[in-house]
């Protein structure tokens, strides 16, 4: 099954009502079943440069060794699948160059930005983030978030400090713990979900998170999940509606048919035409 025509893919960044200009980054491509999502930080317009970067980076180089390896492939002498080790690896790309543009250009000194990637392969999806930037899924009426965030709030909620309700109202929640392009390293977290044709995926920003409930999110992709492209601008009415104070990106992905990778005789066939 050809992955273009079992997904369907919807992308909007909005600067919000506050901000002046948008550090947000979206990138996708259906026809490899890959959405990039960065929020970026930094002084002037660093963090517009680093999520830029990490988006460019990762389709880039993405782009071109999906072209030459299955994502659903083990690889010999690690054992782990391709679309782990080619996310790990590009990820560390993206975060290097980012870390060294940072190092040598004063203006760029400190700038980071969160990710969260999705890669969809035979009936599944690779999910790697680092940050707050989330994902979740709309799996019939139940909304669930999928990623856990890399904040000083989420490490407060494990730790029992605080409730989930309490971190709402806390004037600590743009302090992630983990971001790309600080350090010379970083480790994204990596898991592999089953997918399932209706299943609506979404990829957003804190602007989103921060401003709408998850009820609104998910009463929104109930009602409007047959329009991607109106689910998402309704999306980014909402936050701005209630007062937009970050900027808004958000990508939504709806699984429309399965899509199980060609095997044997017709992965031969399909890598020769490639």
């Amino acid at each position: 099954m050809n992955i273009a025509e079992a997904l369907e893919i919807s992308s909007i960044s909005d600067p919000g009502m506050v901000r002046s200009h948008n550090e947000d980054s979206v990138s996708t491509d259906v026809r490899h079943g890959l959405v990039v999502l960065a929020d970026g930080m930094g002084g002037y317009n660093a963090g517009e440069v680093a999520s830029g970067m990490a988006t460019t980076v990762i389709v880039t180089e993405l782009q071109g060794l999906l072209e030459r390896h299955q994502p659903h492939d083990v690889h010999q002498k690690t054992g782990e699948n391709y679309a782990t080790l080619m996310l790990r690896d590009q990820i560390a790309k993206a975060n290097t160059s980012i870390f060294q543009a940072a190092q040598s250009q004063p203006q760029y000194a400190g700038m980071g930005t969160t990710l969260v990637v999705a890669l969809f392969y035979d009936n599944r999806m690779m999910v790697a983030h680092i940050g707050d930037s989330r994902l979740y899924r709309l799996r019939g009426d139940k909304l669930t978030q999928v990623t856990k965030d890399h904040s000083l709030l989420q490490e407060q909620i494990d730790a029992g400090m605080i409730t989930a309700e309490q971190a709402k109202f806390s004037q600590n929640k743009n302090l992630v713990t983990r971001a790309l392009g600080i350090d010379a390293s970083v480790e994204p977290e990596l898991h592999e979900y089953p997918t399932q044709p209706g299943d609506i995926f979404l990829l957003c920003s804190d602007g989103l998170s921060d401003m709408v409930e998850d009820e609104e999110i998910g009463v929104t992709l109930q009602t409007l999940g047959t329009n991607l492209n109106l689910a998402a601008q309704h999306l980014v009415q909402l936050a701005n509606d209630n007062g937009g104070r970050d900027n808004v990106s958000v990508i939504l992905v709806r699984v429309r048919q399965p899509y199980p990778a060609a095997r044997g005789f017709l992965a031969k066939l399909a890598a020769w035409f490639r």
